[in-house]
């Protein structure tokens, strides 16, 4: 198995050690015993099973309650889960009937430290390796993990088998952790369709189209929907999420969304707000129960003591992150336990400013003019420009040697580059990892050449991999996958000129044309130093050649219009016999007449 830092797995020690520490494992006598008393097979036996298996328990996967500082403690055991086991079991918790009478078995997907990775990078990728098509519901970021369900047995077994085959641009194995969970929130007490369409109808009486407001307070109790007996309570993820759903649906330039008097007790359901109405800068969260303590009576009833300030800061800080991402200019929280959490006024109004950094209105007072110091990035990207030569000889010499060069390359034997090298020339090969690149066994070509010195902490094997003389260089070449390059792709930009030294880079698009990844199409970038040879040519003294997957959009691009045909120099009339050794010389050397003529 492969050694991953950061998720408990068999390689720690069975010994049961005390603390709230987030991975924990049974002791060895511990799970013995259970076996024998069940009668199942021994600790052994379900280890030969469960091949792979991360056992995953965090302090924060249990229920959200307050901690009560003198209340009876849990017992430790539960905060203890097991993965699902190869023939995955589902037990009657895991199990719920919807609203057509059939069951459904739910599991719980999680990524540990996913929220380090974009969620399309991320689940494409888990799509790309996972043998069935799965629908991911209820994503989201809990902490520092990725999450999401999935319905059935089959799928969650599918997905265990990915685990730690995604490497990320870290070089870390991607792992994912299998859980037998209760159906998630959003469809537990879901709205039948004609109950949507009365809500939408409800919202659009709600919505002011000359100020783009919504006011949806006191939501649950509105006329038209007692009447009907339909129950929206947004403190129920299922019904916010159809609200956020009709917004984004109906009306994405919302500007003011009231949502007081609606009981709200966190935000954890309107962190995709900010995509849902991008453009939202009036919201009003007064009168709920935001930073209150579940279960609990009376919120903020807790013994005085000098501790209790700073966790209920905590709390409300906590809370006020998850709807940071929203550009808002007004902010209502008055009549939330959050707002008891601040020791004064001052402390209130930077620990929200520290979030939503526009903010001029809050809870209807103004607040002085922020003061920035950021310059706002501009929206669109320059368009790049070009090639840059510096001047029109530079450009025909660097042109003419590059097209020399790629139509030996290209070429069934790469021999005929021995004269485009120093003697004393060095190459080599880097495969950067970046999000955008495919599963690694995709460039496996490349890999075992690879010298990404981010990667590669070892001397001895980076010296190895450098490329020294010529000769080396040339059968290192020889040994890459044979290809054609798209001359119409290239991009070459001159870095440095001097007297005795040129350096430039090339970019652009090629394709392998045979082998195991035939018609592949990969991006490069090349930077060749490189030294006067004769009256008109170039010596390369130095190669570093970068190998990456070409872009969905590179690929589309890549091969549209046919490769021009090079504009040869006028050549001296030869005479037979000087033809006869020019040809002679070409078949010793390997090179092609043109540069046997040189």
């Amino acid at each position: 198995t492969e050694h991953d830092d950061r998720v408990g797995g068999r390689g720690f020690s069975g010994r049961r050690k005390k603390g709230r520490g987030p991975f924990r494992g049974k002791m060895y006598s511990e799970m013995n015993h259970r076996s024998r008393n069940r009668g199942g097979p021994g600790v052994r036996a379900r280890l030969e099973e469960d091949d792979g298996d991360v056992p995953m328990s965090e302090a924060h996967d249990g229920p959200r309650n307050r901690y009560l500082p003198y209340g009876p403690r849990p017992n430790r055991t539960a905060n203890i889960h097991i993965t699902v086991r190869r023939d995955l079991p589902t037990p009657e918790r895991s199990s719920s009937t919807s609203r057509d009478g059939g069951r459904r078995n739910w599991f719980k997907i999680t990524i540990p430290y996913g929220k380090k990775y974009d969620k399309s990078w991320l689940l494409s990728s888990i799509q790309n390796l996972c043998s069935v098509p799965f629908t991911p519901v209820e994503f989201h970021y809990d902490h520092n993990r990725a999450q999401f369900y999935v319905e059935d047995a089959t799928t969650a077994s599918a997905l265990k088998q990915v685990s730690r085959k995604i490497t990320d641009r870290d070089n870390y194995k991607v792992v994912i952790v299998i859980n037998s969970s209760a159906p998630p929130q959003s469809l537990q007490n879901e709205l039948k369709p004609e109950e949507i369409e009365q809500l939408k109808l409800c919202m659009s009486k709600r919505y002011d189209g000359s100020q783009r407001a919504l006011d949806l307070k006191s939501l649950r109790v509105d006329p038209d929907l007692v009447s009907q007996s339909i129950d929206v309570v947004l403190n129920q993820r299922s019904c916010m999420l159809v609200v956020l759903r009709i917004i984004e649906d109906n009306i994405p330039e919302l500007q003011s969304l009231n949502l007081s008097s609606n009981k709200l007790y966190r935000l954890d359901d309107l962190s995709e707000l900010a995509q849902k109405a991008a453009g939202l800068k009036i919201l009003d969260l007064s009168r709920n129960e935001v930073g209150a303590i579940l279960g609990s009576p009376h919120p903020f009833h807790v013994l005085p003591g000098p501790s209790h300030p700073a966790l209920l800061q905590l709390k409300s800080d906590r809370e006020l992150d998850k709807v940071k991402g929203l550009k808002l200019e007004e902010l209502w929280l008055d009549g939330n336990p959050l707002c008891d959490a601040f020791r004064d006024q001052s402390t209130y109004i930077s620990s929200v400013r520290e979030r939503f950094p526009k903010l001029l209105r809050l809870d209807g007072h103004e607040l002085p003019p922020p003061i920035a110091f950021d310059v706002e990035a501009p929206t669109t990207l320059p368009p790049c420009k070009g090639s840059y030569f510096g001047s029109d000889d530079l450009k025909v010499l660097v042109l003419r040697f590059l097209q020399q060069y790629y139509s030996i390359y290209d070429s069934s034997d790469r021999q005929g580059l021995l004269d485009a090298y120093h003697d004393g020339a060095c190459c080599s090969l880097s495969i950067p990892f970046g999000p955008q690149n495919p599963p690694r066994n995709s460039l496996n070509e490349y890999f075992k050449d690879s010298r990404n010195v981010k990667k590669l902490k070892d001397p001895t094997m980076r010296f190895k991999l450098l490329k020294h003389t010529r000769l080396n260089v040339v059968a290192f070449l020889n040994e890459l996958p044979k290809t054609q390059h798209d001359i119409n792709s290239f991009m070459v930009d001159i870095c440095a000129q001097t007297n005795t030294l040129l350096c430039f880079a090339v970019h652009g698009i090629f394709k392998e044309v045979d082998g195991k990844s035939r018609d592949s199409v990969r991006a490069f970038t090349r930077m060749f130093i490189a030294v006067p040879a004769g009256n008109t040519g170039l010596c390369i003294v130095n190669d570093e050649l970068f190998v990456r997957n070409a872009t969905t959009e590179e690929i589309r691009k890549a091969f549209l219009m046919p490769a021009p045909t090079p504009s040869s120099s006028p050549v001296p009339t030869l005479s037979a016999e000087q033809q006869e050794m020019l040809a002679a010389f070409s078949m010793q050397s390997g090179m092609n007449l043109e540069w046997s003529q040189k």
